[in-house]
């Protein structure tokens, strides 16, 4: 029976990957407040919650997509080394080295 190989999950994902996926939802955001203030009134104040509203149930799928997507981009599943010579299933990463004794 062959051994399974063992895999490393490492994440890469840092601040600045985001960073302009929110900027662009802030503004989704504030365009939308913009346009529910342009909307108030004394006779059209359900129309401006209605925009409001509709907007962001609009664009949160949008917005969740990317983030996800994003996320699956920078997951790296890499393969670990195991030592042959002392029978153990100890993983060492594809550039460390042993410690060795010496004395």
């Amino acid at each position: 029976m062959e051994k399974l190989q063992k895999y490393r999950i490492n994440c890469t994902l840092t601040y600045g990957d985001i960073y302009g996926q929110i900027m662009i939802w802030l503004i989704v955001i504030f365009v939308a407040l913009a346009s529910s203030l342009a909307l108030w009134s004394s006779s059209r104040q359900i129309f401006a919650l209605a925009t409001v509203g509709l907007i962001v149930v609009l664009s949160l799928p949008f917005l969740l997509f990317s983030f996800v997507t994003t996320l699956l981009n920078h997951i790296e599943v890499m393969p670990t080394k195991i030592q042959p010579e002392e029978g153990t299933d100890q993983a060492m990463m594809p550039g460390e080295q042993a410690a060795q004794v010496s004395g």
